[in-house]
C-alpha cells in the first residue's frame, strides 16, 4: 500500500478530557507504546511425543507512556495531572495517539484506555543555555488497541470482492 516506511515525526495526542486546549494535542515525543506477554515458567511435556516441551503464554503487560513537550502557561492536561497529584483525585481517561500523513490525516492510531498520570517532571533550568523548558507526563493505563488504516482498506477490498462474486480481488492505491 505504501512504498516507504512511515515516519514518526508527525503525530497528535488527543485526550478525552475537558477542557482540552489546542496546545494539549501537541507533543514533542511519545514513548512507551509497548506490550509484552509473560510466558509461564512451568514446562509441559507433550503427551506421547518426547521431543516437545511447551511453555504457555500468560498475562499481557503494558509499559508506561511518557509524553514530552514544551511547557505552556495554560493546559487542560496539566490541570488534570495536578488534580490527581495534589488532590489525589484520579480520573482515568482515554487518549488517541495518531500518526499523521502529510495532509494531517491519521494513517495509524493507538487508542489507550483508562490512563492516569503517575509522574510529572520538568527538565532542569540552566541560565547558561537558551533551551525550551520541557515537561514530561508519565501515564499508566490498562491496555491499548491498534487502529490501523491498512486493515480497514483490506476489509473494504474483501467486501467489494464478495459483492461482485469474484474469487480474488486486488486494488492499487496511490498516496499523493
Amino acid at each position: 500500500m505504501f512504498e516507504y516506511p512511515l515516519t514518526g515525526f508527525h503525530f497528535s495526542v488527543v485526550f478525552e478530557i475537558f477542557p482540552q486546549l489546542p496546545n494539549d494535542i501537541s507533543f514533542q515525543e511519545v514513548t512507551g507504546l509497548s506490550v509484552s506477554i509473560d510466558v509461564d515458567t512451568s514446562t509441559y511435556a507433550e503427551g506421547g511425543e518426547n521431543r516437545f516441551v511447551h511453555r504457555l503464554p500468560g498475562r499481557t503487560k503494558y509499559a508506561d507512556i511518557v509524553l514530552k513537550r514544551g511547557v505552556s502557561l495554560v493546559s487542560g492536561v496539566v490541570a488534570w495531572c495536578q488534580d490527581a497529584i495534589e488532590n489525589f483525585n484520579f480520573k482515568p481517561t482515554n487518549l488517541l495517539i495518531s500518526l499523521l500523513d502529510e495532509h494531517h490525516l491519521p494513517v495509524s492510531s493507538w487508542y489507550v484506555v483508562n490512563a492516569i498520570p503517575i509522574k510529572y517532571e520538568i527538565t532542569g533550568m540552566n541560565a547558561e543555555q537558551s533551551q525550551v523548558l520541557i515537561e514530561s507526563i508519565t501515564l499508566r493505563y490498562e491496555y491499548f488497541k491498534i487502529l490501523n488504516l491498512s486493515g480497514a482498506v483490506a476489509a473494504s477490498v474483501s467486501a467489494v470482492a464478495d459483492l461482485f462474486g469474484s474469487a480474488s480481488a486486488s486494488i492499487a492505491i496511490s498516496v499523493p
